[in-house]
């Protein structure tokens, strides 16, 4: 299934990615170099418009540029470091308020659902984007499948714990493992996805291997990778970033133009691959599908 929005962009007003890519031959004949390919953070000029099209990112910029500190806090860390996870064999824990609990091998938990093909915005909170074109299955599905119990209000989801194969947890940056949840009715929603793969492809370790989670009107942070254990659960889930940093990091973590992180605006994002910035839409351009989850909620004390 491919989702699309309808464009709001003119064809003429995005770069070609044959000329984004020839661009550094260009400079160098110049004898600009890097430094000139990139300027800094908060001097991309800015768009007046954003890329709706949902033309995807390369596979290059899709696997090699990606937060997931279990194996390092730069960008380019996951891809160097990821080679020392084993996702198979894999298995979940389903524990909580659900008729079927239990441990299940990653492929006979997804066995007879829909494996499907969705194109989605991701927005980073750091204000960098990218169009991912990822492979998986509708969480609503798979809860469906797994029966919850009245008592069940919040999903919560665990990443792996295993400093041997994930280097970056011998580090405190963050309390380990990783926890991230959903409320019910997000789990619940259409577009959210347990991924598997990108690109027609196995989800390569460096992009949450073997399966991640996908919030499309959410920031990344949201999107717990490399899950072992998900639980169904009556009371707020305390997610790691909030438990970090809870001025910067709530719970929630809609994308949200009008309130700052505390350390820089929400405002404009840059998409990989384009040196312009670009504004930022509410719940990532996919308002028209969520909004309604939030309604009388206060965004700003709820973020």
């Amino acid at each position: 299934m491919l989702i699309r929005r309808p464009p709001d962009v003119l064809s003429a007003d995005i770069t070609d990615e044959s000329l984004y890519w020839t661009r550094r031959d260009w400079l160098t004949s110049l004898g600009l170099g890097a430094v000139a390919l990139l300027p800094p953070f908060r001097s991309f000029p800015r768009r007046s418009v954003q890329d709706a099209d949902l033309k995807p990112n390369t596979w290059e910029e899709v696997t090699g540029y990606n937060n997931f500190y279990e194996f390092g806090t730069g960008k380019e860390d996951p891809k160097e470091n990821a080679g020392s996870l084993r996702p198979k064999p894999w298995t979940i824990k389903v524990e909580g308020d659900v008729k079927k609990p239990g441990s299940y091998d990653v492929d006979s938990l997804f066995k007879g659902l829909a494996l499907e093909e969705r194109v989605y915005r991701f927005r980073c909170v750091e204000a960098w984007s990218m169009v991912v074109p990822w492979n998986g299955y509708p969480l609503r599905d798979l809860i469906k499948r797994l029966e919850p119990g009245s008592k069940a209000k919040y999903v919560e989801f665990t990443t792996l714990y295993d400093p041997q194969q994930m280097p970056g947890q011998r580090r405190d940056v963050l309390e380990w493992p990783y926890v991230e949840g959903l409320r019910m009715d997000e789990a619940m929603h259409p577009l959210t996805l347990l991924v598997t793969g990108v690109y027609g492809k196995t989800l390569p370790n460096q992009n949450g291997a073997p399966v991640r989670l996908i919030t499309p009107w959410k920031y990344g942070f949201k999107g717990v990778k490399s899950i072992v254990k998900i639980r169904f659960v009556e009371q707020q889930p305390r997610n790691t970033w909030n438990l970090s940093a809870p001025r910067e990091y709530g719970f929630y973590a809609n994308v949200n133009p009008a309130v700052d992180h505390p350390r820089w605006s929400q405002k404009t994002e840059r998409r990989l691959g384009k040196l312009w910035r670009q504004p930022t839409l509410p719940f990532n351009g996919y308002a028209a599908d969520v909004a309604s989850l939030y309604a009388g909620m206060d965004l700003r004390a709820n973020f």
